[in-house]
Parts: structure tokens; sequence; C-alpha cells
């Protein structure tokens, strides 16, 4: 099963993917009925969650909701220590998480909106290196795991100071690496050479520790925050969560 996702993740088209994934994973849900774990954005208890990644990670998807380790942590952050489930707020997802979609959506105290340039589930097309926002737009911005895939990430960041109001917040996720220093190299175009140095195909660099450090360029602000050590490892082990994730919590900058 692990090569099977793994050639998936690797050459299906994200915006199929995207399309097909929930009606897939109906039968895994069925399937892995259990009490091993739960997940605590769908409330949904397996045996165990289903491997995933292209070196496919265990206990990791969640076939009901499509949550990952990252999502159930983000959730429980969100959860516990911001105003996002009380507070009227403008939001703007980028590349949006079919977890957290409907959800978000159907929350009565946000004015909700999703972009990106090819997802289907998104309601705005939108390249993130020019926003079709004016600044001081919203309270909250999400975007998770997009930035390794631009072409310009301090560009993108910028924006999203642009448009974050001067008491917003912002979650920026990316894949950290145990790098010193982020390894990008333009001139590479050659999909396997990208997947072989940068992790995916369309992948156009691979952070390093010092990803805060380099968006902060940006003029945003950026704070590391390790919320998951904070909780009980049985808690950590309940939820299948990824016990080294940083959170990167963003907030207006000068």
């Amino acid at each position: 099963m692990k090569k099977t996702i793994s050639f998936v993740i690797r050459y299906v088209p994200r915006p199929l993917l995207q399309r097909v994934s929930p009606l897939a994973m109906r039968f895994f849900a069925w399937k892995n009925k259990g009490e091993g774990v739960e997940c605590p954005i769908c409330y949904s208890k397996f045996k165990k969650f289903l491997p995933y990644g292209r070196k496919a990670r265990e206990n990791a998807l969640c076939p009901n909701c499509l949550s990952l380790e990252r999502h159930r942590l983000m959730w429980l952050f969100l959860q516990e220590e911001t105003n996002f489930f009380t507070e009227k707020l403008r939001v703007l997802h980028v590349a949006p998480e079919h977890c957290f979609l409907k959800l978000f959506d159907a929350l009565p105290n946000l004015d909700y909106i999703t972009a990106d340039l090819e997802s289907p589930l998104a309601k705005v097309k939108m390249d993130v290196h020019d926003i079709p926002f004016p600044e001081n737009s919203f309270d909250v911005i999400f975007c998770n795991h997009v930035l390794e895939h631009v072409e310009n990430d301090l560009k993108v960041c910028a924006e999203f100071n642009r448009v974050l109001k001067p008491t917003g917040w912002g979650i920026i996720q990316s894949p950290i690496y145990e790098l010193e220093k982020t390894l990008e190299d333009p001139t590479i175009t050659d999909p396997a050479e990208r997947e072989r140095l940068f992790g995916q195909r369309d992948h156009v660099r691979k952070y390093g520790k010092d990803y805060a450090e380099r968006l902060r360029k940006s003029g945003i602000a950026i704070e590391e925050n390790h919320f998951v050590e904070k909780l009980p490892k049985e808690t950590v082990e309940k939820y299948a969560l990824p016990p080294k994730e940083v959170i990167f919590l963003c907030r207006k900058g000068n």
C-alpha cells in the first residue's frame, strides 16, 4: 500500500487528486475503524491512520477527513491558543486543505475566503505573488506547504504582510529539513532533478533551519511556536501528531 500511495502522490495531478481522494478513502475509513487513534478534526476513530507521503509515513492520513499530522496539530493549536473559533475574523486561506474547508466555511464568526491558482477547492483564483486584495484586508492568513512551490517566496510573504491587518496573524508552514541553510537553485527545471534535490518534482527549494529568518526578510514577523511540546505524550499519540513540528506563527511586520 505504501508503494501505491507514493506512486499516486508523485504522478497523479494534484487537482484531480483533490477531487477523487474523498471518494476513494471511504473504503479505507470503513476498513480501518477501531480505537487506536482519533482525529480531533472529524472525531473519527481508527485502528491506525493510513500511511502517506512519497516516502510513506506510517499512521499519517485520516481516511475520513483526509487530515495529516500537521493538520491535526494546527486544529488543536487554533482551539487552544487563538481566537479563531470565537472572534469575528476575515480569513484568507491559500491552497485550502480538504479537512478544513467545509468546517471553516461553516463557522458563523468567519468571513472565509479560499484562494489558489489551480486548486478546484478554492473560491478565488489567485497568484500569491500578486494578491488581489487591498492592504490591511485580513485578520488571519493560512498558507501551508505552498512556499516551497513558488518562484519568489519573499515576494509572497511581503504580499501576506501587506494584506494582513495591523492586529492580524497567520500560520505559514512548509516542509523543514535538517539543513542549516535553505537549498535552492532557480536554474534547475528538470522534474527528476528537482525531486532529487528538493524532495518533489514541483518543489523549487528545500527549506532548512533558517526558514523563519529567511521569511522575515520580506518584512513579515515570524514566531517559532513549539506548541506540540506542551502537549501530553498521550495526546500526541492519540491524535498521531508530529512530535517535532514547529508552528510558524506570523504577524504584520513593519
